[in-house]
């Protein structure tokens, strides 16, 4: 009997997902833990595994198609002949999103998106919402956009290049393409560094790992936390800016950066203010080797409200981290010569100043708190 491979909810708000690739034809072996797909929405990009051996027998929605949470993504047979059930009507078949009666290209769904608009308010010249549908709009509505907002860059002409080969992006690089487009198109980004002196850090964590009887240094962990901390004390870093309000999150789901090869995650520990700090080194370590075996899920890796990068590892003495979506700081820690690294954060200056920046960047210079916490 075939197994379906249903649809995952990403986000809780977002009842439709966009299928955007399929890794796996018709009729071949499929093994539990084998990623068939990708989803999107506007906030993050997940890889859809398999739960069970078997083969695939197809595809239910096409892709570029926006299908409903929870419908049938796929099937998984135990022969590759086997029959794919029939979809329930409106259920899982592939659906579009309600609009106003014409269904958008993909590419206008994508600008849709970029410039927080919906189908409906989208007139279509023909039978479907073109992008060009859409650049019009927004050329005629320019006027209405919320002050401090620039214009996406989403009509530049493709380049002429010298002859090359096209390589399709595997997940987490179009994720990081979402992430550098936002950065570029939504925040207004700033940077700001402090000197920062890394012994009392240094005996801090030591004190930690030999309380707690850790294996590894728990030094950048602890760091994070302390931006946590920080998080509820200053509201105002842990927020973002949608149309013209500062909208401040209630929970702070803390991101933290994983490079793994070349594959680099962005880890979601989420409501972390809500933990201790042993508990919080816990479930940023857990995550980590997660993350390290290819095993993350959605949850595991979108949501980010604030977000935490080191380089240290790569003995880097600066750099400038990109904004993840939606987020108004990320902190970007160093590697230290002779005693002293570089503290930093990219911000959003529509959210904060600079002086507010290295106001939390001071306090977290100094670690908070007991090693026996």
């Amino acid at each position: 009997m075939p197994t379906a491979i249903l649809t995952p909810r990403v986000n809780n708000n977002d009842d439709f997902v966009r299928f955007i690739c399929a890794y796996r034809e018709p009729g071949s072996p499929v093994h539990a833990g084998d990623v068939v797909a990708d989803i999107e929405t506007d906030k993050a990009t997940v890889a859809v595994e398999a739960e069970t051996d078997g083969f695939l027998l197809g595809f239910v929605p096409a892709v570029g198609d926006m299908i409903r949470v929870g419908s049938t993504l796929a099937w998984l047979g135990s022969t590759p002949g086997e029959p794919m059930p029939e979809p329930s009507a409106g259920v899982d078949a592939g659906v579009t999103a309600p609009t106003n009666g014409s269904e958008p290209t993909l590419k206008a769904t994508l600008l849709l998106t970029r410039h927080g608009l919906t189908a409906s308010q989208v007139p279509a010249a023909g039978g479907r919402l073109t992008a060009q549908d859409v650049l019009t709009y927004v050329e005629r509505h320019d006027h209405a956009r919320p002050v401090g907002a620039r214009r996406p860059r989403t009509d530049e002409p493709e380049p002429e290049l010298p002859a090359g080969r096209r390589t399709q992006l595997t997940a987490s690089e179009r994720g990081m393409l979402k992430t550098v487009s936002w950065h570029r198109d939504a925040a207004v980004a700033g940077y700001v560094e402090i000197e920062l002196d890394a012994a009392p850090w240094e005996a801090f964590a030591t004190a930690f790992q030999q309380r707690h009887q850790l294996l590894m240094s728990p030094l950048l962990p602890l760091m994070a936390y302390r931006l946590v901390e920080l998080a509820r004390d200053h509201p105002k870093i842990n927020s973002t800016i949608v149309a013209d309000a500062r909208h401040e999150y209630e929970t702070i789901n803390l991101g933290f950066t994983l490079q793994t090869g070349a594959k680099l995650s962005l880890l979601s520990v989420r409501d972390a203010g809500g933990m201790t700090t042993e508990g919080f080194v816990d479930a940023l370590g857990l995550l980590m080797r997660q993350g390290m075996k290819g095993k993350l899920t959605a949850a595991e890796t979108s949501d980010v409200t604030i977000a935490f990068s080191s380089m240290a590892r790569w003995e880097v003495i600066r750099h400038v981290p990109v904004l993840p979506p939606y987020t108004a700081f990320i902190l970007a820690h160093t590697h230290a010569q002779n005693g002293t690294a570089a503290l930093g954060a990219s911000y959003d200056h529509r959210v904060l100043t600079g002086g507010e920046v290295a106001a939390v960047l001071r306090e977290l210079a100094t670690p908070g708190g007991s090693p026996s916490a």
